[in-house]
């Protein structure tokens, strides 16, 4: 469904960003991609929706196809409408307007009424705390709140794939759990594609089937996640386990060597 072939990124002319990334989400499933501050996590998502144009950014090598289509040519708005949706990092409202405002702008790219007015009533199901705050302005809400809605408004667009970008960020891990937990009733219910990025690798590979570990503007390992939880480096640099299972503090990994054979 999505495909990135080796592409790189260059901001403002200069600043090489991604150094020939490829990656794939296939129809109906959730991949992870994980990796550090500054690996080119975020940098590839605004890629793939387009937003990069808007930062000074672009893609100068490589190609990201959709369906078949070539698309890191086109503007944000009509990847959007090729049901390519992006649910930004940290919690991006426009905090002037309602709960339920702020979900109607999500399907701003649809003509048809009667079915935003389903779809609405669809993410009221999946989050039911909107419901109840849906006239509520949305400067006031709580940080998981204000997760709910981001998601919520980007179930609006009724996307084919959804690029989440760190959904855990700033919350307790009681709201982490929820939170994933709803997104993969979002995969299973109505068979949406979600790209998953991710710090937290323990929540991210909870859900996904398939991940890949950026570092440095390269994807450095990819597998499916049974193989990625089995990974000895993953396990102390990303899950911050020792190879006898307990918990190691990411400062104790003072060197992170990647086996070449953990594929065989």
């Amino acid at each position: 469904m999505l495909r990135l072939n080796n592409i790189e990124v260059i901001y403002s002319d200069v600043i090489l960003v991604l150094k020939g990334v490829s990656l794939e989400v296939a129809p109906g499933k959730i991949v992870a991609l994980l990796g550090a501050n500054g690996a080119g996590k975020t940098t590839t998502l605004k890629a793939v929706s387009g937003i990069l144009h808007t930062e000074e950014g672009e893609v100068t090598d490589g190609s990201i196809e959709f369906e078949g289509r070539r698309i890191d040519r086109l503007d944000p708005e009509d990847i959007v409408r090729l049901g390519i949706v992006q649910v930004m990092e940290g919690h991006r409202l426009f905090e002037h307007l309602t709960v339920e405002e702020n979900l109607l702008v999500g399907a701003y790219a649809r003509g048809n009424g009667s079915a935003v007015k389903r779809d609405l009533q669809r993410v009221y199901e999946y989050f039911p705390r909107l419901n109840e705050l849906r006239d509520r302005t949305s400067g006031y809400l709580s940080g998981g709140e204000r997760q709910m809605l981001v998601m919520g408004r980007g179930l609006m667009g009724h996307p084919k794939v959804m690029l989440l970008d760190e959904p855990s960020l700033g919350l307790s891990p009681v709201l982490v759990r929820e939170i994933f937990k709803i997104a993969r009733r979002i995969n299973q219910e109505e068979k949406t594609s979600i790209l998953l990025v991710e710090q937290n690798a323990v929540a991210a590979l909870s859900v996904a089937e398939y991940g890949y570990v950026m570092e440095n503007g390269k994807v450095v390992l990819d597998g499916p996640t049974p193989k990625l939880k089995d990974n000895e480096d993953i396990k102390e640099f990303y899950l911050g386990l020792s190879g006898v299972g307990q918990r190691k503090s990411y400062r104790e990994v003072k060197h992170y060597k990647r086996r070449k054979r953990w594929l065989g």
